[in-house]
């Protein structure tokens, strides 16, 4: 998962993401940084070179924050995104910086009125098929949902939904897996 932009938020990121949707509300930009994250989410999972710089522990917080403040600026993220991410690297936590977002994305969610989940496919979806998948989500969670999705081919088939510390795992590898497991036991 080292080259996913997600993941379950730390106290700290968490914390991050309240303090920037606050300034961002207050600055009626919360969509923009929303973006932002988005932007920065295809940067991080597209470059090692990103990701490695903001785990380092050997790069000075002072030269690590600005490598990613000029990549945010590179990228056109607004003033707010880019003191976020220059913040969190001066603060050591750059690494948490997906966190962050996941925790961002879904207080900008939960202020839409919906809930923030996660689909996770074998391939890439047809629109029908995410529809279908949010729908279904929507009604078991009894609220709207707002879905990211990626693809990890090592699901063989099917997909997986998180939302929060829900999990529905349709997929043909989870299955093998129970078969398995069932055929040890046996």
């Amino acid at each position: 998962m080292a080259a996913e932009f997600d993941g379950e938020a730390s106290e700290a990121a968490t914390r991050y993401a309240q303090a920037v949707f606050e300034l961002a509300r207050d600055a009626r930009a919360t969509e923009t940084v929303e973006q932002d994250f988005i932007k920065f989410g295809a940067a991080w999972k597209e470059s090692s070179d990103l990701r490695e710089a903001a785990r380092s522990p050997l790069i000075e917080p002072e030269d690590k924050a600005r490598a990613l403040t000029a990549v945010a600026d590179k990228l056109g993220l607004s003033e707010l995104g880019r003191k976020l991410i220059g913040v969190a690297a001066q603060n050591r936590r750059a690494a948490e910086l997906p966190a962050i977002a996941s925790a961002y994305r879904s207080l900008v969610a939960r202020e839409r009125g919906a809930r923030q989940v996660e689909i996770v496919s074998a391939r890439p979806l047809a629109d029908s098929e995410k529809s279908a998948i949010i729908e279904a989500v929507g009604k078991s969670l009894g609220s709207k949902v707002e879905a990211d999705t990626r693809v990890d081919e090592s699901l063989i088939g099917g997909f997986v939904v998180r939302a929060g510390s829900k999990q529905f795992d349709a997929s043909v590898k989870a299955k093998l897996d129970a078969l398995r497991l069932a055929l040890k036991s046996a």
